[in-house]
């Protein structure tokens, strides 16, 4: 049966690293992300991830590049539950340091969190993978929950890998989880996180065994959850009515979403999202309801 009593919270990822050349519907520059935004909005998200146009940046700097897009985007709607992505830092406090700026001068009830590390790559020209160590230290998990303590911001959570969560899990048990976390369970799709040929990939392959998987470690918890896939499309797996069936939320967007044909825009995805959610009965969240489930600080 569909857990018709929880509202469905739909997350926009709209961009991330995603190039034109893999979409040409990403937005990259402020005016594109304004734009987007709102659209996304309008259609059913009640929930924006969103990176600039260089992830190089930390600081003041990268801040100012945010805010190109977001002051404008919270003057039109003020009530947008929103967060940034980590920075390129030499360390955890610097990758973050854009957050500080930004929870100072604009509107802001979510942070973030990657807890954990894992292999990310594409298919070499030999067919075998090469690509990149993606690093986040437990010291990285601590001073990432100390700034969303400190700010008062619901750490959106990254489970890139099943020792992702299991790393969430004992902050949770410890009592040092800040209070109004999302556990983003991620699969890898046949394209991975930046290849346009299929092959290598990362984590749980968006099966119909996989998100029970993910559940049996989160049960008892009451945390709330989402799915995504990343080098694929949710729709074209069974893990999108599977959440929306056993209570969980959708992760959706131009930052995850690829195929070799198909070019939608974040408003057509958002859009699929919400067609499913009235075939299976889940109501669309509310930004206010999102909020309460999240339980972010200040939420009624």
């Amino acid at each position: 049966m569909a857990r018709q009593d929880i509202p469905l919270i739909i997350e926009a990822a709209i961009n991330g690293e995603t190039q034109p050349d893999r979409n040409p519907n990403t937005p990259r520059k402020p005016d594109e992300i304004i734009a987007d935004v709102i659209l996304c909005l309008d259609a059913g998200a009640t929930l924006i991830h969103a990176h600039t146009d260089d992830i190089r940046l930390t600081g003041r700097e990268a801040a100012e590049h945010y805010l190109a897009a977001w002051r404008p985007i919270l003057e039109a709607r003020p009530d947008t539950l929103w967060y940034p992505t980590l920075g390129v830092g030499a360390d955890a406090v610097e990758s973050l340091s854009h957050i500080e700026v930004l929870a100072s001068e604009i509107p802001m009830r979510l942070g973030l969190c990657d807890p954990g590390s894992t292999n990310l790559g594409a298919p070499g020209p030999d067919g075998l993978p090469v690509g990149m160590v993606y690093s986040n230290t437990y010291e990285d998990t601590r001073v990432a929950f100390d700034q969303c303590q400190r700010l008062g911001l619901g750490p959106s959570l990254a489970i890139y890998e099943p020792g992702w969560l299991r790393t969430v899990l004992a902050f949770h048990y410890a009592g040092r989880l800040p209070t109004g976390a999302m556990v983003k369970l991620y699969f890898g799709g046949d394209y991975g996180i930046f290849a346009t040929e299929p092959g290598v990939s990362f984590g749980l392959a968006p099966t119909k065994n996989a998100l029970p998987a993910y559940l049996d470690l989160l049960e008892g918890t009451s945390l709330p959850w989402s799915v995504s896939v990343w080098g694929g499309d949710l729709f074209d797996t069974p893990i999108a009515r599977q959440a929306l069936e056993r209570g969980g939320h959708l992760h959706v967007g131009l930052e995850e979403h690829f195929h070799p044909d198909r070019k939608p825009t974040n408003e057509e995805i958002i859009q699929q999202a919400c067609a499913l959610a009235e075939e299976v009965g889940r109501p669309i969240a509310t930004v206010e309801q999102t909020a309460e489930i999240l339980g972010l600080p200040g939420a009624s």
